[in-house]
């Protein structure tokens, strides 16, 4: 039976206070079915009090003031339309206390029960706001002054029968049971307000976590200046370089290996090797563009364009860019021989003007055009394994940092002949510098 009771609670606490409910609306019914409660639990407590002492009086008015709470919340229950609930219940608290006052006597006879009434613009307060109390505190003072103005007019206390050590007692009652309700409506409503700012931190916590992912693979699909001018502004973003450094790299012969292993090993080796690839390209700051299949682009001068604190000589990020390249062969050779693969790159090298961009809504990407990519792409075909090719312009800028082959003349798709050198390493008096 109390298994059913408690169910029976429940369901009927989910109809009155439901999960559709804002935060702020969940706490305003709580509140005012609390304050309910406990002026209800006041009323029969008051009223059990002076029928135990022996005092004669009406009971009509605290009786009525029941029945219509009691109503009140039934109707609530019923239609579940908070807005009458709660101007009935504001009414109750406003009025009543005052027709008792005026039903027994005087202030002094009723032992100051119209400080009851108090409760009404302090429960708007709460229940709605500051605004929204004025109205009914209003009220309060006027019924105040009404009934101070009538009191010379009104039966004293003891001609009403209540003695004045009675009188005394009840305005202990009245004030501490008073004093009693507001605290608790108040200590219940800090307390709630509290649960209720920890849930608002915890979800801003949630959600900046969240909104931290969404930045980091923001980050991981674009550059970061990118990423910040494309959160600011809808607008197409597209950028023109005079300079740049753009190399493609492809794995050799990698279809044919893939073909030799299991779909999961194939996806891990690259993982693993373009993640590698990533952190290379981050330390040299230079940025990676995209991945096709097993080609992977990088380019360099373009974080300088976007305010990075950059070299401005051009040589800067194109010898960094040949440095990353050395580097790639010598991951891969190492990591074949660990493998027992075959794994080998070859790359193409180009500097010079490109366009940069973002295109499209969905799935959108930062990618670059220009002949001097094209060129890139092109002598990557031309170059065999382990094998590193560049424009003249790239040799140029970096012939004495690095040591070359060529010229050589290789003829591009759709390009015709193309004269590029074939970088070999660091210059032989920068081999034993520690970068």
């Amino acid at each position: 039976m109390l298994k059913n009771l408690r169910a029976w609670l429940n369901g009927l606490s989910d109809r009155v206070i439901n999960e559709q409910d804002s935060e702020q609306d969940k706490l305003n019914k709580t509140m005012l079915i609390f304050a309910c409660g406990l002026m209800s639990f006041g009323s029969i407590l008051w009223l059990a009090l002076y029928l135990a002492m022996g005092i004669k009086f009406s009971v009509t008015v605290p009786l009525a003031y029941l029945m219509v709470s009691a109503f009140s919340l039934g109707y609530y229950i019923y239609a579940l339309n908070f807005e009458v609930f709660r101007t009935l219940q504001v009414s109750l608290f406003l009025f009543m206390p005052f027709i008792m006052q005026w039903s027994i006597g005087s202030y002094v006879s009723s032992s100051g029960v119209a400080l009851w009434a108090l409760l009404a613009p302090v429960g708007v307060m709460i229940f709605q706001g500051a605004k929204q109390s004025l109205p009914w505190f209003a009220a309060y003072i006027v019924l105040t002054v009404v009934s101070g103005f009538f009191d010379f007019f009104l039966t004293s206390g003891q001609e009403s029968g209540v003695t004045m050590q009675g009188i005394a007692v009840f305005f202990t009652l009245n004030f501490a049971a008073m004093s009693t309700i507001m605290y608790l409506l108040i200590s219940f409503f800090v307390r709630q307000r509290d649960k209720l700012q920890e849930a608002v931190h915890q979800q801003k916590d949630l959600l900046q976590i969240e909104q931290n992912k969404s930045e980091g693979l923001l980050l991981n699909i674009l550059p970061a200046p990118i990423a910040k001018r494309l959160k600011k502004s809808q607008d197409i973003i597209a950028d023109g370089f005079a300079d740049a450094t753009v190399m493609f790299v492809d794995i050799v012969e990698f279809t044919r290996l893939s073909e030799q292993l299991p779909p999961r090993e194939v996806i891990e080796l690259l993982n693993t090797i373009f993640s590698k690839f990533d952190s290379m390209a981050e330390f040299h700051r230079l940025e990676k563009i995209k991945t096709i299949g097993d080609a992977y682009m990088v380019a360099g001068g373009l974080l300088e364009h976007e305010g990075v604190d950059f070299a401005v000589d051009a040589r800067d990020y194109t010898c960094a860019m040949l440095k990353l390249a050395l580097e790639m062969r010598q991951y891969t050779e190492t990591l074949s021989k660990e493998k027992g693969m075959g794994l080998y790159i070859h790359a193409g090298i180009a500097s010079g003007p490109v366009v940069a961009g973002v295109i499209g809504t969905r799935k959108f990407i930062y990618d670059l055009w220009g002949d001097k990519v094209n060129v890139a792409s092109r002598i990557t075909d031309e170059a065999g394994p382990g094998v590193i090719l560049v424009d003249a312009m790239t040799y140029l800028r970096s012939r004495h940092q690095f040591e070359f082959e060529g010229p050589i003349n290789v003829v591009g798709k759709g390009k015709g002949n193309i004269e590029v050198y074939k970088l070999i390493d660091l210059a032989p008096h920068l081999r034993e510098v520690v970068v």
